[in-house]
């Protein structure tokens, strides 16, 4: 059985992580989850809080949380990865503030739900700074939140701060102001995501882990759905896929999400002496304004967990263990660590990765078929933390109330379908064409202190709100 990678949440779990039993014979059950990550085990538990009755497996390869719910950052933010402008023009405004409102509010009800639940996860709303380290990422971040203030954001959501007022948070090198969000908290992934499958589990769920999935079968008028493992079947009125990056393992879902690999370190603990001339004391999150996407976070026990985009994709969607490690891009993030922190002194003690899905208009969905009976959620591009949350309980009014609008149900992304990815080889080279093209557009803003032309481009090809 693959474990997930070593890394700094599965090495500074509160408990030792003992595996479920696997699947060990057929099943009939009313619900059945492939993917014991965030968006699989949210949907069991908010599945059961609105009917207990309902007989809800869980089906995980290997352990849950061994996908990205395990790997990622560490930020539970209201963002979503498309950007405002695009979002206004697909759906309207209307539906863009509705969509908005519910993310945010989501950030403190996830913080909630955690206190609920009795789960140890580090969650602290510090809210996020985006910071600008030149004139160009200021004025862009400037231009940013002045057209997020034209649609209606207010400064409470989202607004500039001088270099100044940044500096009483935090501090990095060549500061020159920064965007900052307050719905945006830092927390420990692994420790949320094990305390997840143990809520799930007593809220009357029950989860096999070990239990690798090799076919979906859709139903029909005198079929349920099944899906089928190395060890027996499940058959259930509702199939829902929350495989996210390792969706494109499964047959006939290669072109449905790309997987995307992003990395991540982390410091030794840090010193107080640090902390006291860099700040971060709320537990900012942080990010600057480059195109290849950085994010990082003070952790409880006073590191820097620090990660980024900029590994490649992969031919045919491959995912592999070994593509979690990639010695250039771990140097790079140690290397854009230390540039933002010129006096850290600590050596990286971890680093990790995984694949994260990417839909081919970088559109997150919550579907719910009832001819097949099959439903799906997901494709994050690395924002999952929250919208798992939202994805799993519009998924759960859909399944127990289909006929009810409720908040979730009816939010933009769900029961939208995104667009298969190209054939290869064009989805190799689009996707790596797009990630030189972020890497080549930060060059040339650090050499010739200009906005680069490729920017826009950028926007249009990845839809990517400022980060």
């Amino acid at each position: 059985m693959l474990m997930p990678p070593t890394s700094l949440w599965w090495s500074t779990l509160k408990e030792p992580v003992d595996v479920r039993p696997a699947l060990s014979t057929s099943l009939d059950v009313d619900v059945a989850i492939i993917g014991g990550g965030f968006t699989g085990l949210w949907t069991a538990r908010e599945l059961l809080r609105r009917d207990p009755a309902l007989r809800v497996v869980v089906l995980e390869q290997s352990v849950c949380g061994f996908g990205a719910s395990g790997r990622n950052g560490g930020w539970a933010s209201a963002l979503y990865p498309v950007s405002d402008d695009a979002l206004v023009a697909r759906y309207g405004l209307e539906a863009f503030h509705q969509q908005r409102l519910t993310l945010q509010n989501a950030v403190a009800g996830l913080g909630r739900t955690i206190d609920e639940e009795g789960i140890d996860a580090h969650f602290v709303q510090g809210g996020t700074l985006t910071f600008a380290r030149s004139d160009v990422q200021a004025s862009r971040l400037r231009r940013s939140v002045e057209d997020a203030h034209a649609l209606g954001i207010s400064a409470q959501d989202r607004r500039w701060m001088t270099a100044d007022e940044v500096a009483e948070r935090a501090r990095v090198s060549e500061l020159r102001g920064a965007m900052f969000s307050p719905h945006c908290a830092r927390l420990h992934p692994g420790r949320l995501v094990r305390g997840l499958a143990d809520a799930a589990e007593r809220a009357g769920a029950v989860i096999f882990e070990d239990t690798q999935v090799t076919r979906i079968t859709p139903g029909n008028a005198s079929r349920r759905p099944c899906v089928s493992t190395v060890s027996g079947t499940v058959r259930a009125e509702v199939v829902v896929r929350a495989t996210e990056g390792f969706t494109a393992t499964l047959p006939g879902h290669r072109r449905d999400l790309a997987p995307i690999y992003s990395l991540m370190i982390a410091t030794e603990p840090l010193p107080s002496s640090f902390w006291e001339a860099v700040g971060f004391h709320g537990y900012e999150t942080f990010a600057d304004d480059r195109h290849l996407v950085i994010y990082g976070q003070r952790t409880d026990d006073d590191r820097l967990a620090f990660g980024g985009r900029g590994a490649p994709y992969h031919f045919g969607s491959t995912v592999e263990p070994r593509f979690d490690l990639n010695d250039k891009v771990f140097s790079l993030l140690a290397a854009t660590l230390r540039e933002l922190f010129p006096d850290l002194g600590a050596a990286t003690s971890f680093q990790w990765g995984g694949p994260l899905a990417m839909p081919r208009d970088q559109s997150p969905s919550v579907t719910l078929d009832t001819t097949t009976g099959l439903a799906a959620a997901g494709g994050y591009t690395g924002d999952g933390v929250v919208l798992s949350y939202v994805a799993a309980q519009a998924l759960a009014d859909l399944i127990v109330q289909p006929d009810t609008p409720t908040e979730f149900s009816t939010l933009p992304f769900v029961q939208r379908r995104s667009a298969t990815w190209e054939i290869e080889p064009a989805r190799w080279l689009g996707v790596n064409a797009g990630l030189a093209l972020a890497n080549w557009s930060d060059r040339v803003e650090r050499r010739r202190h200009v906005e680069s032309r490729a920017s826009a481009l950028l926007d249009r090809l990845f839809n990517t709100p400022p980060r």
